[in-house]
């Protein structure tokens, strides 16, 4: 059987059956979004260049700084969260595909039996919920960090960024990591157990396996404050390793990640503590 064959998803509805077929090329996603944030951050630059006092600038600004003299609280936290929200699901999208998937197979087969079955977009919801609700802390605690103004109060930045990967890379060798990317890399089982025909059950199960992911990637996702905020190389960069992570078997390449990151954490903070 071909792989065009095996995802033909002919049982489903039409709209349903084309989603479960994006998601089973993962790749294409991946590329997809890396093209969409490419895009975005040239966007973002644009508007930089071309309208300087616009609340994008206080977005760009505020990790390191203060907010611009006239950007009130409001318009300065709706452009962080809108940032993060579009970073973060642009990061995740890639590594969902895998659960998404299953999940279009597993209705798939039911709906050849009969059985009743909800759309896929139900669980993907459910995913996306957990995701846009951390990006709204995300958001605050970039807030909160500009106005603490940590970067000028005599600490290196680069000392900072250091502290955060090492943080990542220990993070790679805990237990809530491995228990939770065991449920990312196996979706099969919590949803054999824990089938649901019904909307609401269905968008409980994404935000289950959201949550699982959150705790697979969280700290990764934080890597982001030490790298730089919108920063596109490093968003495809965070988003290929968590979708290869999500799509290997055995726990080398999530060690060999945590061993890069505490390297650069260290080598990173060295250098800024040197030149302080």
């Amino acid at each position: 059987m071909t792989e065009a064959t095996s995802h033909n998803f002919t049982h489903l509805a039409p709209a349903d059956a084309r989603l479960g077929r994006i998601f089973a090329r993962p790749k294409a996603i991946a590329t997809g979004c890396v093209v969409v944030l490419s895009g975005l951050g040239w966007f973002c630059l644009a508007l930089l260049t071309a309208a300087p006092d616009t609340s994008w600038l206080a977005a760009m600004q505020i990790l390191c700084r203060a907010p611009p003299e006239g950007a009130s609280n409001l318009s300065t936290f709706a452009a962080t969260i809108s940032m993060w929200s579009a970073m973060t699901l642009a990061m995740m999208l890639p590594s969902a595909a895998p659960m998404i998937l299953t999940y279009a197979e597993i209705a798939e087969t039911a709906a050849r039996k009969g059985e009743q079955i909800v759309s896929p977009l139900a669980i993907a919801a459910g995913y996306a919920s957990v995701w846009l609700a951390f990006s709204s802390a995300a958001a605050v605690a970039q807030i909160a960090f500009a106005q603490a103004a940590a970067l000028e109060a005599g600490i290196p930045g680069g000392l900072l960024a250091g502290v955060v990967l090492i943080g990542a890379g220990a993070y790679q060798f805990s237990v809530l990591k491995h228990a939770c990317l065991a449920r990312c890399q196996h979706p099969f089982p919590f949803f054999f157990a824990n089938w649901a025909t019904t909307p609401r059950g269905v968008f409980r199960l994404g935000l289950r396996q959201g949550l699982y992911c959150l705790g697979c990637c969280w700290v990764m996702m934080l890597v982001m404050f030490a790298v730089g905020v919108m920063n596109i190389v490093w968003m495809a960069i965070l988003a290929a390793v968590m979708t290869i992570e999500k799509l290997q078997i055995g726990r080398r390449f999530t060690y060999g990640v945590g061993v890069a990151f505490i390297v650069a954490g260290i080598a990173m903070s060295s250098v800024a503590w040197q030149w302080h």
